[in-house]
């Protein structure tokens, strides 16, 4: 191997600037550099951090564009720019979020790998979801998240698929209500509803968008039973947060609570279709899950007596897997 490779590799393998991303983010510093720059020595007093590992920092993202020297000292850059604000990039950078946190557990990697368990789990002393249940600034952070992850797709999974073949579908750990929102609003004689373990953040989304009279929000888990006899239940991003035994579960309850009739639709990133290899190994790490594909999906669901009808790539990210109750 060639001392050009290696360099590469071990670019690659580097842990500097990843974590000197997420400790700038957590500290604020792109959105406070953003108009005037300023000097270590006054940040360091403004943050209370100390100001010559301070400027080391700022050094090194310097040279990576994000900031630049100026006469007053270090500002953000255009690049940098996109560091600022609440966006996605900032909420999964900040390791004060959900997100932030959770990424940190790829420390426990090999762990997982070893085991097929969950690393957060090892590292933190909890799993995810009860972290977010006994801190609920780390669920509000997450329920962000979510917001931002589905807020460009939700239009997209509204148009592609028919879903005004059904009077009422139950979104089965909907979070902020994003995407039943955009379902609702694209299929205006459809009514839905949420279950979620926090629900106060769909209920306003519900408002916003005038859906009040179409859509409400229970609290609830979905390894308890649903609300029963809809036409359609809905798994938006919840399967692969799971092992197969949890995720069976899930999957049991949406069959009990469902019409004869009925469907469970599943929709999130399939593995060899729109899955990631990256989140694979994040779902791993954080959850002890992955993007399964569609033969593993086929597998599961027909254990808890549900046959896969047809595949639907509905965005850029996501499929629906369309499953009846045989």
């Amino acid at each position: 191997m060639g001392s050009d490779d290696a360099n590469t590799i071990l670019r690659m393998a580097s842990l500097v600037t990843p974590m000197a991303l997420r400790v700038a983010v957590t500290l604020g510093l792109p959105d406070r550099l953003r108009e005037a720059g300023a000097e270590p020595d006054e940040l360091a007093g403004d943050l209370g951090v100390a100001p010559v590992p301070l400027g080391l920092l700022l050094g090194h993202l310097t040279t990576l564009g994000f900031f630049e020297r100026t006469a007053t000292g270090y500002r953000t850059t255009a690049y940098g720019e996109n560091l600022c604000g609440d966006t996605l990039t900032s909420v999964l950078l900040n390791l004060d979020t959900a997100g932030g946190r959770a990424e940190l557990a790829f420390v426990e990697l090999l762990h997982s790998v070893t085991t097929g368990e969950a690393g957060y789990d090892r590292r933190y002393g909890r799993g995810f979801w009860a972290d977010l249940t006994e801190d609920p600034a780390l669920r509000e952070s997450f329920d962000r998240q979510m917001t931002h992850r589905l807020r460009a797709e939700a239009p997209q999974l509204a148009a592609g698929y028919d879903w005004g073949r059904f009077a009422t579908v139950v979104d089965v750990g909907g979070g902020p209500g994003t995407a039943l929102a955009a379902i609702l609003a694209a299929h205006p004689g459809t009514r839905g509803r949420l279950v979620d373990l926090d629900v106060s953040t769909a209920a306003r989304t519900f408002a916003e968008h005038g859906l009040e009279d179409r859509a409400s929000a229970v609290e609830g888990s979905f390894f308890d039973p649903l609300p029963a006899g809809a036409d359609a239940y809905l798994l938006c991003d919840i399967l692969h947060n799971w092992d197969d035994e949890h995720a069976g579960r899930v999957l049991a309850r949406c069959v009990e609570a469902a019409r004869p009739d009925g469907r469970v639709l599943v929709v999130e990133a399939v593995g060899g279709r729109r899955g990631r290899t990256d989140m694979d190994l994040a779902l791993l790490v954080i959850f002890g899950g992955r993007e399964r594909r569609v033969a593993e999906f086929r597998s599961l669901a027909a254990v808890h007596g549900l046959a896969l009808e047809g595949v639907t790539d509905v965005s850029e990210g996501r499929s629906l897997l369309e499953f009846r109750i045989t």
